[in-house]
């Protein structure tokens, strides 16, 4: 792997991942093999994206409506419990729920905020997850993947030269993902408050009916003398 090329494709990626953010789109991270589902776990959180770090549920993009309603029922199961009506369910039901419940933590816990399809992926090892990609393809979701030498690039839109197994190449790789991701929220976020006052400046500079006259003739009414 030649390291100034990665550097080169990279601050793309990153550019990339930043216009998306900066554009109000969610990033979604992809990483399930065993040394970086905390790392995506937690990288994630910290850019609140939304994430997968444990098996890749089939049909988690291409029929992201049934996967939604899952996650919903996750939701549900959560409020039961913050509010109170979970303890009001016999012992039985509250077993059957713990498990349900446990199940769809594990999978789909990092899809709560995710209620529609992502604007682009990050994946982590795209000889792994080959599932997560041909769905990401399919419906036209950009791709940025860390891709090793047992990779294959093809029809991923930015494939980063790297090393997919080594922790410090996953947390570096991941960490600066997420600082892309905020940097370009912060930049919306600018933009959205900078726009009321470039409004109120320009209304302020528009020319007033009298501007332009010489002094002492801006408030001489000129219209002709009416006759008696």
């Amino acid at each position: 792997i030649d390291l100034q090329k990665t550097i080169k494709i990279f601050k793309e990626a990153l550019q990339f991942v930043k216009g998306i953010a900066e554009a109000d789109r969610q990033i979604l991270f992809v990483g399930t093999k065993k040394q970086a589902q905390d790392i995506i776990r937690e990288t994630a959180g910290r850019c609140e994206c939304s994430y997968v770090n444990q098996r890749w549920l089939g049909g988690l993009l291409t029929n992201f409506g049934v996967v939604r309603g899952s996650v919903e029922k996750l939701t549900e199961l959560d409020e039961m419990k913050e509010d109170g009506r979970w303890e009001l369910l016999s012992k039985k039901d509250q077993s059957k729920m713990e498990k349900l419940h446990k199940k769809l933590s594990k999978n789909l816990g990092g899809l709560k905020k995710m209620t529609g399809l992502p604007g682009a992926m990050f994946v982590i090892d795209s000889a792994k997850e080959e599932i997560a990609l041909v769905e990401a393809q399919k419906l036209g979701i950009p791709i940025v993947a860390v891709v090793d030498t047992n990779g294959n690039p093809e029809n991923i839109d930015y494939p980063i030269p790297g090393n997919d197994d080594a922790v410090r190449a996953i947390e570096l790789f991941t960490s600066k993902v997420a600082e892309a991701v905020i940097e370009g929220r912060k930049s919306r976020l600018e933009k959205e408050l900078e726009a009321p006052k470039v409004e109120a400046e320009g209304a302020a500079e528009t020319p007033g009916l009298s501007e332009g006259l010489p002094e002492g003739e801006r408030a001489v009414d000129r219209r002709p003398a009416r006759r008696e």
